[in-house]
């Protein structure tokens, strides 16, 4: 792990903010820990059940395994570069010079593949598929470990191929389709779980399949891969978010880009396969994003370009329409850093808000892997006036985090917008997320689970909201907002006053 975060950068977080070292702190600690949870997958393999991980299964992961370090050699030495020495099949791939991303980490095919947020789930699935205490049976769990192991090649494949190694190997589609991250997704003559060979020569890719043409397919720099077969879909990235700053993958390919047999929040909806009409929408709410980000400060932009690696669309909620600032969904996952979930923007406002607000929830979650911020336990009591059920102490705090950011950013919004409809709106906007904070805040600071360093960062917040107070909202608004906290309380207090009496949970009618 790396070092400590610092009491000075700590106080930054807590204040929303975070200075380039500080982001690139939080950034190269969540790299490591994901280097170490694959190091931890590779362990379990080799250590697993004969019955669950057969020894072939075992040899091929490992074969992936060399594949990818050799693809970080040659990565790094065609850039004219040195590789660490002492890299071996068991290990993450070790450190080496510039290129650099954001952060000012070390970039090379492989290392962009392993650290590609996405597969951190596909890493904390194969954990948990390869242990023993898991309740499914050993047939169940080497069923679906084998279709989990199968996509670690083809992340092997595809960082082999950006890397301009020759190779052939043997993949397999699941479902029908075939999916190469960053390059695309083939989708198969024959239906479910179908073998595909795949063999690079001279920076292009044959694939191969029974009973089919084969089908040539030539990367593209950073994020895609042209193919003339309609059974080719290539991989997706919207422009830089701005000047300089790489492409953003736009993920509507990636098998473990959404929680698969697990809970999910009511109302957040599932992935989604973009049409090239929705495709344009994104473009059009992007392309103004980095603009209403920078109305709210140079830090929102700051702290995007640092953070977010990768977009993945939902679809719409049920209950929304499109065009319409209501019913849109988004979220971050802890697993997978860096990478945020959003249905269709309507607007680049509201999608900036969204990554002010997403971006916070990332910051928090990397904080509480570094640093015990409390010991308080996961008993639902508290109110946030942003959610009509009780909250745990974490999850007030992840709230009233993300509500202090964007409160923040809707009064820096409302100071440096010129149009009076935008400068009202987000007016509005500014006196009801101070309001919800002033709500929760005592809650957090008065509680006696938080430890040392976790006062330091909830005084911190204290701070930026004493900040927020200096600039008061305009009266109407700031009544409105008022009078919104208050029937938000006392609609709280009756429903948990009804749960409290009858023990129902049953919705207001």
């Amino acid at each position: 792990m790396l070092p400590e975060v610092s009491d000075q950068a700590l106080a930054e977080l807590g204040r929303t903010e975070g200075g380039p070292d500080t982001l690139a702190h939080l950034v190269r600690d969540q790299d490591t820990r994901r280097l170490l949870v694959l190091r931890a997958v590779l362990d379990a393999v080799d250590g697993a059940d004969e019955a669950v991980c057969p020894t072939a299964m075992r040899a091929r992961v490992r074969a992936d395994w060399a594949l990818l370090v050799e693809s970080d050699r040659v990565g790094q030495a065609g850039n004219g570069q040195r590789t660490a020495a002492g890299s071996g099949v068991k290990h993450p791939p070790g450190p080496a010079s510039p290129p650099h991303d954001s952060a000012g980490l070390p970039r090379s095919p492989a290392r962009d593949r392993l650290l590609y947020p996405l597969l951190g789930p596909w890493a904390k699935r194969c954990l948990s598929g390869l242990n023993a205490q898991s309740g499914a049976s050993a047939q169940e769990r080497a069923w679906e470990l084998a279709r989990d192991l199968a996509h670690f090649s083809t992340v092997a494949a595809a960082a082999a191929a950006r890397a301009g190694l020759s190779f052939a190997v043997r993949l397999t589609a699941r479902n029908g389709v075939l999916t190469l991250p960053s390059l695309g997704a083939l989708h198969t003559v024959e239906g479910g779980d179908t073998v595909v060979d795949v063999l690079c020569r001279d920076g292009r890719l044959t694939v191969r399949q029974s009973g089919a043409t084969d089908i040539v397919v030539y990367p593209e720099t950073g994020v895609g891969a042209w193919s003339g077969s309609r059974a080719w879909t290539p991989a997706y990235a919207l422009p830089g978010l701005v000047e300089g700053a790489g492409v953003m993958p736009l993920d509507d390919l990636d098998l473990y880009r959404a929680v698969q047999n697990g809970p999910r929040h009511q109302e957040l909806s599932g992935p989604t396969t973009l049409t090239d009409a929705e495709r344009k929408q994104w473009v059009q709410a992007w392309a103004g994003t980095a603009e209403a980000l920078r109305l709210g400060g140079d830090q929102r932009v700051a702290e995007a370009v640092v953070l977010l690696r990768c977009l993945v669309p939902l679809a719409m909620p049920p209950a929304s329409s499109p065009g319409s600032d209501q019913g849109s969904c988004s979220a971050t996952r802890r697993e997978a850093f860096g990478a945020v979930l959003s249905s269709i923007p309507p607007t680049p406002s509201t999608f900036a808000a969204t990554l002010v607000h997403e971006l916070q929830h990332a910051k928090l979650a990397a904080v509480s892997e570094m640093v015990t911020l409390h010991h308080a336990g996961p008993d639902e009591r508290y109110f946030a006036p942003w959610r009509p059920d009780a909250r745990p102490y974490d999850g007030l705090l992840q709230g009233t985090y993300s509500h202090l950011a964007l409160a923040d950013y809707f009064r820096r919004c409302a100071e440096s917008t010129p149009g009076r409809v935008d400068r009202e709106t987000s007016w509005g906007l500014y006196a009801r997320y101070r309001e919800q904070v002033a709500a929760a805040l005592p809650s957090l600071v008065a509680s006696p689970h938080l430890t040392r360093r976790g006062r330091r960062f909830v005084d911190g917040m204290v701070v930026a909201y004493e900040r927020l107070s200096e600039c008061p909202a305009p009266r109407g608004h700031a009544a409105r907002a008022a009078a919104y906290v208050r029937a938000a309380r006392t609609l709280w207090q009756q429903r948990h006053e009804r749960v409290a009496r009858d023990g129902s949970d049953a919705p207001d009618a």
